[in-house]
């Protein structure tokens, strides 16, 4: 057996991440997967494909490497890439919901999500009932037997970082056929793997950690062994398989991860672990910082003990994320600390190698202001980069105290 017919499933992540989906080129030996960046492909006569490719919309071999390699990493019997994560969303939706379903959604959710699935699929005749998913027992009474056909998980939550227990949703989805689904952007499958917590299939935002350097926008769909269609529910294909129903849809759509991004994505999932440490390192630095300032009236991060969703993120994570978030006590603080840091960049978006500040109630959840959703206005997102530790602090310890002068000037 040669290196590249090793079957990686049994590697650690790293080398799954690494190894996974990308054997050296054939013709070349090239270690790095090309980029295919090709539309089309000759045929062999009529039908007469070489290894399955037609057409780069139905499949590309730079995709189909990080397609492959996402698979591995999260555990999952496979993946399709997408041009973003909202894409990812909407075909997966496409895919499982029918007019007159219902979904059952966090109270904290992503903007974007939220906007998609009530502004998107509402018209089209889906309902959506919001809980607080750090409470199953809320999960469990939100749930309509028949109707309910999704259950939408994200944890951490975006971006007040709540916490939802994975493996006691899913056994209340399951008791109902309804699909779990959960969004691990912000744990990434380093720090958490939900499909071997019951979940049917993983959402990402590769745009974020998997991308890691704020070059490139995609999205993933992972779909775990066996996972099924909501019951009573037959795919385009025939069958009742999710996997096959995830890719008719992806193809039949065609919002798929053209062959550059695709190979940007591929070569930051390589770096993926090494980048987490750096990120949950600095950002238990941060944490430890802002509980300790006065000018700080709460810091939200499952890595706190006095976390409401500590113990649950404990036990399903491996550690608790490069993402924190804390409240000013005023909009006017919040403002000012976004406006003044120097290091921290003012920037939606997360994940990157890079720190960013933003203040999710104007930017990031603008568009769930006035619902059940609304974020509360003194809050200040941060996404923790992979920097030097000292001069993060440094940055922040100045932002809160310019802000902190402008408070008390503005009072005087």
């Amino acid at each position: 057996m040669t290196p590249d017919d090793l079957d990686w499933s049994a590697s650690g992540f790293s080398t799954r991440a690494i190894h996974a989906g990308q054997a050296a080129d054939p013709t070349t030996g090239a270690v790095v997967p090309p980029i295919f960046q090709v539309s089309t492909y000759k045929q062999d006569g009529v039908g007469g494909l070489r290894g399955g490719y037609e057409y780069s919309r139905s499949a590309n071999p730079t995709r189909t490497a990080l397609e492959e390699a996402l698979a591995a990493a999260e555990g999952g019997a496979g993946a399709a890439a997408f041009a973003s994560g909202l894409a990812a969303e909407d075909t997966l939706l496409r895919a499982v919901l029918r007019p007159g379903d219902h979904v059952v959604v966090p109270d904290d959710a992503y903007g974007g999500t939220y906007r998609l699935i009530a502004r998107v699929f509402g018209p089209w005749g889906i309902e959506h009932t919001a809980v607080d998913l750090s409470d199953p027992d809320a999960v469990l009474a939100a749930i309509q037997p028949g109707r309910t056909k999704v259950v939408w998980v994200e944890t951490p939550t975006n971006p007040l970082l709540g916490i939802a227990d994975i493996a006691a949703i899913a056994v209340h989805a399951q008791s109902v056929g309804a699909l779990l689904v959960v969004d691990n952007t912000f744990a990434t499958p380093y720090l958490q793997q939900p499909l071997a917590l019951g979940a049917d299939v993983v959402v990402h935002s590769t745009t974020k950690y998997i991308g890691g350097h704020s070059d490139v926008v995609g999205g993933a769909l992972v779909v775990g062994d066996g996972a099924q269609l909501p019951v009573g529910l037959v795919g385009p294909t025939g069958t009742t398989s999710l996997l096959d129903a995830v890719r008719f849809h992806h193809n039949a759509s065609g919002a798929v991860a053209g062959p550059f991004d695709a190979w940007l994505t591929l070569r930051g999932l390589r770096t993926l672990a090494v980048r987490m440490d750096r990120h949950v390192a600095n950002a238990a630095a941060v944490v430890d910082f802002l509980s300790g300032r006065p000018d700080v009236a709460e810091v939200l991060y499952p890595g706190l003990e006095s976390h409401p969703g500590h113990e649950v993120a404990a036990r399903q994570m491996s550690a608790f994320g490069g993402m924190v978030a804390f409240r000013t006590g005023s909009e006017s603080t919040a403002l000012a600390v976004c406006a003044a840091t120097r290091v921290f960049t003012l920037a939606e978006s997360l994940g990157g190698v890079e720190s960013l500040v933003e203040h999710p109630y104007r930017m990031t959840h603008g568009s769930v202001v006035g619902t059940a959703l609304e974020v509360p206005d003194d809050l200040v997102r941060l996404s923790v980069g992979i920097e030097d530790a000292d001069d993060l602090l440094a940055d922040l310890a100045r932002a809160l105290d310019l802000a902190s002068d402008l408070a008390q000037g503005s009072q005087s």
